[in-house]
């Protein structure tokens, strides 16, 4: 009887554990219909690659890249000191806050509204104001991210705006993403979803979170969107739970899959 009772526990633990790994390869399991020309998704403590595709293909990637000059002007400090707006900066387009010349904001309300509005004409004044002119400031961009390890990038400006020669990968976006995330401030800024940005002129507008996952998953805790006709919908979003935090980078995609995908991405990711 003692061997008959033993025989059915051995047979009862080995279907527990046939069910307990076939629920580990089915969360194991990458999702295969993440719609992207170039995706990876990594563990941010460790930085190990969870999924990728053509991760290291160089690319567009639009203003995704605000990432770096958010990175750069967050870790230069003084961020309480003012900016004065300079025709140049008031002179780029398309997406912009249309600050006027003259007027003067602080770093940080500049920096904010870059990593939820995602406006061309504050990543320059931003850029011009740390390092004297955006050509200046790519040389930091190019320097700040070699030294992370994102070695087959090269920016041109700060914004992401096509010019011929700038290019990146979903993997050195995602180390730049991962440093990005490190810090605090750009972490708390990244994940607001809307706040009221207030005009030297006395104008109010509210600014939305261009992040459409930040705002339908609760799990999303920000990062950065970006779009071009040469790089497509882009988008690096990040996750978290009291387990994990994982960042993926899509780029390449279409408006009618970014969200949904970036969302997959970073859920499946959480579970693993």
């Amino acid at each position: 009887m003692f061997f008959s009772f033993m025989r059915i526990s051995l047979r009862l633990l080995t279907f527990a554990a046939l069910l307990f790994a076939g629920a580990r390869q089915a969360v194991a399991a990458p999702p295969t219909d993440i719609h992207g020309k170039a995706i990876i998704l990594v563990d941010v403590p460790s930085g190990r690659v969870l999924f990728h595709k053509n991760s290291r293909e160089p690319r567009a990637v639009a203003s995704t890249q605000k990432l770096l000059t958010a990175l750069i002007v967050a870790e230069s400090g003084d961020l309480d000191k003012l900016v004065t707006i300079q025709p140049e900066d008031a002179a780029v387009a398309p997406t912009k806050l249309y600050l006027k010349p003259g007027q003067k904001y602080s770093r940080r309300d500049l920096l904010r509204v870059l990593l939820v509005k995602s406006a061309n004409d504050v990543a320059c004044a931003l850029a011009r104001d740390n390092a004297g002119s955006v050509e200046a400031f790519a040389d930091k961009m190019n320097a700040k991210a070699r030294a992370m390890g994102a070695t087959a990038s090269h920016f041109i400006n700060p914004n992401g705006l096509p010019v011929e020669g700038q290019y990146s990968t979903a993997r050195d976006m995602a180390i730049i993403a991962r440093n990005a995330y490190a810090n605090s401030i750009l972490r708390e800024f990244m994940a607001i979803k809307s706040f009221e940005f207030h005009y030297a002129d006395g104008r109010v507008r509210e600014i939305v979170n261009t992040n459409r996952v930040l705002r339908t998953a609760p799990f999303c805790n920000g990062m950065k969107t970006g779009y071009t006709d040469a790089a497509g919908h882009c988008l690096v979003s990040s996750g978290h739970t009291e387990k994990r935090d994982v960042i993926a980078v899509i780029l390449g995609s279409n408006k009618a899959n970014i969200w949904k995908d970036s969302q997959k991405l970073l859920e499946w990711g959480l579970q693993l």
